[in-house]
């Protein structure tokens, strides 16, 4: 039997589907608590979303796992007292071995559990690098790291060869913060059915700017306050520039059997490049300089009926593109709320109107719950 999770919603005319979770080559109840953990879980990363999984690690959902190690990116643990701690993500901070993969893998190799997962909540590209190589050697990796399926295509071909030595890649956490997206493409793929075209808003950030911004106050006064909300990236760029976009697009591009390169998707961002080699202080600092030509843009698409949206677009011939564009009052991207996601599938089935899942697209906590759902789904 497949864990299922259940969405019922609608947007407009179309609807959003009832799918299953799932990892990548696999289909699996989760772990039912009883006894002694039959989990054993490294996490990589101790930051936002990696403090919020630590937090539901503590939960009677994660019953079933054993934390036999945890790492920032200087300090790691492995002492079974410390991990047990409430206060661990604070101990790293300044007591903790140096950090060393090998002795990670080997805690996670020494209590003999039959499922052996490292989970990465990090944005580390070095370590996403390591994922193929972590699942040829036997052990499941459940990540939020979107480097190396939204990274090279020869990164995700790798990530294809590695699975075929059994173990599991779970990755709902990389698009969507959980949203239900990759598990309903790979249904809807097992069923016959294909990707034709792909719009949406895939950003939890860009989507709460543009929901917010009517010409009223500046631009950069939103994003400020984005910022201190905590729904951008320390330094702003990351969201803006459109690369965070763009890796989620390729992912679901891949995944829907489109073997797009990096250099194929046309990305549009919003940092001008006079600000785009300013260190993060000295950008903060000139942010109103992006307030003039967002005003005009505005203006303009509000002259014509329309609304600003930062998009992403795939089309049947395989041609990508993210950026910002002008979409009419009717259109599903208009009428979104708060962080909220989109993501419109057309496929050879549902060719009358897109299927659209659509939900918050950004925050710890649900991130953190995808994670701890792909792991659980190991079992």
């Amino acid at each position: 039997m497949s864990a299922v999770l259940d969405v019922e919603a609608t947007v407009g005319a179309t609807s959003v589907a009832t799918v299953p979770r799932a990892v990548i080559a696999t289909e699996v109840a989760p772990a039912k608590a009883s006894g002694a953990p039959t989990i054993a879980v490294v996490l990589l990363g101790t930051g936002v979303v990696g403090g919020a999984l630590l937090k539901l690690l503590n939960t009677p959902a994660a019953a079933s796992l054993r934390l036999v190690g945890a790492a920032n990116s200087r300090r790691q643990q492995t002492d079974p007292v410390s991990l047990a701690s409430r206060s661990l993500r604070e101990q790293l901070n300044h007591q903790g071995d140096a950090r060393d993969n090998a002795g990670l893998l080997a805690a996670l190799d020494a209590g003999g559990a039959a499922v052996r997962v490292i989970v990465d909540a990090t944005a580390s590209a070095p370590l996403a690098s390591r994922h193929a190589e972590w699942l040829a050697r036997g052990y499941h990796v459940v990540t939020a790291n979107k480097a190396l399926a939204g990274g090279e295509l020869t990164g995700w071909r790798a990530l294809q060869a590695a699975l075929a030595h059994g173990g599991c890649y779970g990755d709902a956490a990389t698009v969507g913060a959980g949203l239900p997206v990759l598990s309903t493409l790979r249904r809807l793929r097992s069923c016959g059915d294909s990707l034709l075209t792909l719009e949406g808003v895939f950003s939890g950030s860009l989507s709460w700017l543009f929901n917010q911004y009517d010409g009223s106050r500046p631009f950069s006064a939103l994003l400020r306050e984005a910022r201190q909300l905590g729904y951008t990236e320390p330094d702003p760029r990351s969201d803006l520039s459109g690369e965070d976009v763009a890796r989620k697009l390729l992912i679901i591009a891949r995944s829907a059997g489109f073997s797009l390169g990096t250099d194929e998707v046309d990305v549009q961002g919003l940092v001008p490049e006079a600000l785009r080699a300013l260190d993060t202080e000295s950008f903060l600092a000139r942010l109103e300089e992006l307030d003039e030509p967002l005003a005009k843009l505005h203006a303009d698409a509000k002259s014509r009926g329309c609304v600003l949206r930062f998009l992403a677009r795939l089309n049947q011939r395989g041609r990508a593109r993210v950026g910002l564009v002008e979409v009419p009052l009717t259109h599903p991207a208009a009428r979104l709320y708060g962080t909220d996601n989109q993501f419109a599938l057309t496929t050879t089935r549902y060719n009358t109107q897109p299927l659209v899942i659509q939900g918050p697209g950004a925050g710890p906590e649900v991130t953190a719950q995808a994670l701890l759902g792909d792991v659980l789904a190991l079992v």
